[in-house]
């Protein structure tokens, strides 16, 4: 998959800075993909992250981790996609 740039015009410095700490999930939104948060069941909360063709990472909430943490781990995960083609699934067992 090729990563294209944002074509967002008016950012303000704050956007800059979150589109720098979370650059890959951007990326892959920009490009067409797509970031879910929900819960899966009453006591797991999940993040995932999409492109058009497959899953590259599903994530479950640690206990006491912040959604920013969360955010954090989902932006990694994605760069691990990419590079590494390792997909993470928290999800499903194995």
């Amino acid at each position: 998959m090729t990563r294209k740039t944002s074509s967002r015009k008016s950012k303000t410095v704050a956007d800059e800075s979150l589109a720098a700490r979370w650059q890959h999930i951007e990326q892959l939104i920009d490009y067409g993909g797509d970031v879910t948060l929900g819960a899966v069941s009453r006591d797991i909360c999940a993040m995932t992250a999409s492109d058009q063709d497959q899953c590259l990472a599903m994530l479950q909430r640690r206990d006491g981790e912040t959604l920013v943490e969360m955010l954090d781990r989902l932006d990694a995960a994605i760069a691990s996609a990419w590079d590494d083609e390792e997909f993470i699934d928290e999800i499903n067992p194995p």
